[in-house]
Formats: structure tokens, sequence, C-alpha cells
């Protein structure tokens, strides 16, 4: 089957083509994707009415763009899927607008996705991992600990109480006066500088539910740099390796926590998956590949273009639920809000 995903859920517009045979195995046919990175730098973060205008006036091209580059048309799709959401309530709404015209006009069914679905199927379009995996998903507006059992059965096992883990990596980066964005930023400077100089602390750190929290750090780290005040390059940078220190200790100790009551439970997992664009943070990749070395599992990581948001991980996650005959009406929602768990576990 071949399926268009489109999405519009934050600062990126992006529309993809993907080929599912019936093995289950995918291919990407096309994925282009539109970065509206400078339209938001000199706010040091996304705004939210820019990002909906980029978007209205940017999608109908890129889709274009994703069937050409596909060597397709309209005609033989045989779905169309779309972020429905979670994310900016604007941007959503045009991308899933345009879903459900393109679904109309072609007749042919809609996918309304998850966004945190297309992340957490994505390590199944490149690695072809089987069911039930333990989810990572770290990214600007979420930090979740999953159980991935099937499509749409999703089991929460925590995730942070305050900051997401990329929303902390941007706070901190503006704090010391680093671009936007600021994971990036931080990760750079952190590459110069001497992680054990500040003693930051490791929030939740050995707690019994795997749950994250980040605003603390944070703020010993704005405390720290006015304790030094006026800072220099290397405070920066010394900052910076602390902070990322800091995440990476507290990321290892929360991810065995959650794999430690999957096999309590008797769900034993068959890979660990890293999802979300701060998988793109070197650091923290070779801290979980040495974690899950230690837990005897694999290692997951989708190439780096593909833990951003792209049109290829909505485009997967619609051919894996149209694979099932998990279709939606045309009067699909947009949501700025949408958990993913079906089943939490209980504390």
């Amino acid at each position: 089957m071949l399926v268009l995903g489109i999405e519009t859920t934050c600062d990126e517009t992006a529309a993809a083509v993907i080929e599912r045979d019936e093995r289950g195995q995918g291919e990407i046919r096309s994925n282009v994707i539109l970065s509206q990175l400078e339209a938001h730098q000199a706010f040091g973060g996304v705004v939210p009415e820019i990002a909906a205008r980029a978007h209205v006036e940017a999608l109908d091209g890129i889709i274009e763009a994703a069937m050409d580059q596909a060597g397709t048309n309209f005609s033989r799709l045989d779905g169309v899927a779309a972020s429905a959401g979670p994310g900016l309530i604007g941007g959503v709404i045009v991308g899933l607008t345009t879903a459900k015209a393109i679904s109309l006009v072609i007749g042919k069914p809609l996918i309304a996705v998850n966004h945190l679905e297309a992340h957490a199927l994505t390590a199944r379009l490149t690695h072809k991992i089987e069911f039930p995996f333990l989810l990572l998903l770290v990214s600007g507006g979420h930090t979740l600990l999953m159980s991935v059992e099937d499509v749409g059965q999703y089991r929460r096992i925590g995730g942070t109480r305050d900051d997401a883990i990329g929303e902390a990596f941007d706070k901190t980066a503006k704090l010391l006066g680093l671009p936007y964005p600021g994971g990036p930023a931080v990760e750079r400077c952190a590459k110069d500088g001497e992680p054990s100089r500040f003693k930051l602390p490791r929030p939740m750190f050995g707690e019994r539910l795997p749950d994250f929290s980040l605003s603390g750090l944070k703020t010993a780290v704005r405390l720290e740099a006015e304790r030094i005040a006026p800072i220099s390059r290397q405070d920066i940078a010394d900052l910076c390796a602390g902070f990322q220190a800091s995440v990476t200790d507290v990321i290892v100790d929360r991810v065995q926590r959650a794999v430690e009551i999957l096999r309590e439970s008797g769900r034993e997992p068959n890979a660990i998956v890293v999802a979300g664009g701060v998988a793109a943070n070197r650091a923290i990749r070779d801290v979980m590949e040495e974690m899950a070395i230690a837990l005897g599992l694999p290692l997951v990581i989708p190439p780096p273009e593909l833990c951003t948001d792209n049109g290829a991980m909505v485009a997967w996650a619609g051919a894996e639920r149209l694979a099932r005959g998990l279709v939606d009406p045309l009067d699909a929602k947009p949501r700025a809000r949408w958990p993913l768990e079906t089943n939490p576990v209980p504390a």
C-alpha cells in the first residue's frame, strides 16, 4: 500500500510517501521537510501564529514535492494520514484539514494519527522490530516511557512531572545566552566543558516510579550562573557539560527502572527504542548504548532525520493503522492534547 503522510504539529512542514508491503515492511518513497527555524530564531522559540501561517503557505508545495519524488499520483494512494495532535492547534488544523480534503477528493481513507504514536512506531519502519518494546520518547514537548505492545496499545510507565527534556535543554540554552534551538547549542558547548565542575542535582534519581523532573535542574543551572556572574565562555561550556551529564545520568537511571518494572510484571521488552528530537543528542545515544548492553537488550534509535518531526513517520503510522482497518471519519477532530497511553502502569 501507498500512504501519504502530513506533519504540521510544530515548526516543520512535512510530507512523505511510504510504501508498506504484505510482509509489513516499509520503504520511504519520499520525505520532504521544510524547517521554519529562521522564522522563529529571533523569538527564541516557536511562535504558534507564525508557525500556522507558514504551514498554510508551504504545505501544498511540500505535498506536491513529496508526490513527485515518490513518482506517484494521488489516484494510486491507498490512504492519507496526518498528525491530528497533540501539538500547536493552528498547525494541526492546517495539516488535518488538508488531509481531509485530499481524502475526500480521491475517495481514499483518512487516518488521523497521534503524533506520539508516529514517533513510537518509527523504529518498526527503520529496524523492523517486533512488539513489545520499551519506548523512551524525548522531544521538545514530550518525555515519556511507554511499553509499546501493539499498534494502538501503549502502556505508560513514566513521564515528566514538569518540563520535557528538550524543553529543559532549550530553556537552559536561553538562560546561558545560547542561540535557538537550544538542544544542539548546549550539546556543542558541552564538548568544551568540564562536567564535574558544578555539582548539579540528578532529580528523581533512584525513585521507584520511573518519572522525570527537570525544573529543579534548570533552576540549579541558573543559580550557579548567577553565583559566578559575569560568566565567561568557559563557564558556559562547563555549565552545559554539567547539565548534559545530569540529564544523561537521569535518563539511564529512569530507563533501567522502567525495564525492571516490565521484567517484574513478566512483560520482557524485545528492545529499547529512543525516539524524538532529543534522540539526536550524541551524548545521550552513547550512554544509552552502554546501558542497553548492560541490560542485555538491543537499542534501536532511528536516523536523526527520522527522530525529529517528519512526514515519513506519520505515513508509516498511517500505513500500520490502515493495514489493521483502523481508519477515521472526515469529522475527526484536531487535538492540542492527546494522551497516547491506554493502560497506565498503576502506582
